[in-house]
This record gives structure tokens, sequence and C-alpha cells, in this order.
């Protein structure tokens, strides 16, 4: 099996493709295609669900990332035990289904169209919220740290400790611990509310900009290193980022924040409202 081609990066949601390959998958059945436009759940950073959809007609009960070793053994999503995109492994997509197909089949793909649309709003949404948080946050750093595209001090790169992408929504945890402070920032005058506001007003703009939103595709395979871009008023913002996207930012309609401040920590809420 030669590594996965993916069109997901390029909004697909439909294809026609050769089974090339099964493999373990539990009590049920791996199905390995020459080309997918399935988007599967990453293993390093699990944070936008697997697509749902159909292969062959069967149900795709999950949709995980697989390596195959120079060896020939395969291994599924967390017992993947090199980094992403070594060098001699082939990167797969795996469509897990409850029954078998045999391999040489040509099968017809099918992902759903609106799940997919859903979480590529929450997870745009995702990106727009991080980078307006960093903004708002960027009079509480005492030392010089890292900026992101538009300038800001780096806030989420530098305090994410997760990140989950829903159906029209995100939910994002920031660490507020001695490494942070160590880093030079201070928040003890962080007000959640109120800078939660600052966040929505940015939001708000963004969003009526009705600017484009894209994503650069050096390469067809699904390791291939993609990046995230959109046009905002104040200047391309661009983030490293393997997930699907909206076209244009209209299309959230309107994105809100809430945020919550914990004892040593900071988590975000983002709802898309499209109604």
């Amino acid at each position: 099996m030669n590594s996965t081609v993916v069109t997901f990066p390029n909004g697909q949601v439909s294809g026609h493709s050769e089974i090339v390959g099964t493999v373990p998958a539990g009590d049920r059945h791996g199905l390995v295609t020459a080309e997918t436009p399935f988007h599967p759940l990453d293993h390093t950073w699990p944070d936008q669900p697997a697509d749902r959809g159909l292969i062959g007609g069967l149900p795709v009960v999950d949709c995980v990332t697989a390596a195959r070793a120079p060896s020939g053994e395969v291994f599924l999503a967390a017992d993947i035990p090199v980094r992403r995109g070594e060098d001699g492994w082939q990167w797969l997509v795996v469509h897990v289904t409850d029954t078998p197909l045999p391999v040489g089949e040509q099968v017809e793909l099918s992902v759903d169209a609106g799940y997919r649309a859903a979480l590529s709003a929450g997870h745009t949404a995702c990106h727009l919220a991080a980078l307006a948080l960093n903004a708002a946050l960027a009079g509480m750093w005492r030392k010089e740290t890292r900026p992101d595209a538009l300038g800001s001090p780096d806030f989420d790169q530098s305090a994410i400790t997760s990140s989950s992408i829903g159906p029209f929504r995100s939910q994002d945890v920031y660490r507020l611990g001695k490494s942070l402070r160590k880093k030079g920032f201070t928040a003890d005058s962080l007000d959640p509310v109120a800078v939660a506001a600052v966040v929505n007003e940015r939001l708000k703009e963004w969003v009526a900009a009705d600017v484009p939103v894209w994503i650069d595709v050096p390469g067809p395979g699904l390791t291939a290193r993609r990046t995230w871009h959109c046009a905002l008023p104040e200047g391309e913002a661009s983030i490293p980022c393997g997930g699907t996207h909206v076209r244009r930012t209209s299309e959230l309609g309107s994105v809100t924040v809430a945020l919550e401040l914990g004892e040593q920590s900071l988590t975000m809420d983002t709802v898309v409202s499209t109604g």
C-alpha cells in the first residue's frame, strides 16, 4: 500500500477509489483506499473528530490515521510509534466498518456533508477565536514572546493544553501556571468577562468582513504540512492545521466566546450560530 491520497483539504465530500488494503480494527474491519475524501482523527493532535459517511454503501463507524512500517506492520492511531511523516513509512486513512469489503473492489465514498460543514465551522471559529484572544491579552505580557501571524503575543500557542472541535463549537483549555509566568504572562488581573467582550467584538468584525479562508496544500498525502489562511482586515493570518474549514468568514453567521477562569487554567468555549 502507498500512502493515502486525501482530497478533504480541498473541500471534497465524495469520491471513487479502489480498496487497496485491510487492517485489523479491533472486532471491526479497517478499509484502506488509494484515495479518500474522509478526514480521519489525527493521532498527534486529535482536535477535529473523524468524518461520518459511507464506503461502498457501508456506514463508516470511525475513521482513523494509521502508519505502515517498512516491515509491513500497520499501527493504528495512538499505537503509532514514530513521528508524523516518518520517512519510509506509509501513512493511511483507515475507514472502520462493521462489515468487510474485499481488496480490489471499486467503491464510492460519501462523506456526511452536513456534519463536515458543522465541524468546519467549528474549526474555523476556533482559529479566529484564538487570534482574537491573543490580541485581547496582548497587554498582559511582561516579556517579549513569539508573535502570532497578526503580530500579537501568541498566548494560544504558548499556553494551550487541549483543543476540542465539535459541530458549530470548540473548546480550548490553556494553562496559567508557573511555566507561563516565567515566560512573562501575568494572569493576576485577568477578567474573563471583560476579555470575552473584547474577543467577541473583534470576532463580530471579522465575520462581517466576509473575507476568504483557504488551506495551503503542499501535497496530496495525508501528512503533508497544510496551513490554514484567512485574509483578515489586519493582515493575512496563518496557522498550521490539518483540519477542514469554511471558505469565507461570513459563512459562520456569528461567533461568540465565553471564558472561564480556573485556579491555574483558562477555558474558552466558542459557539457558531449560523441562523
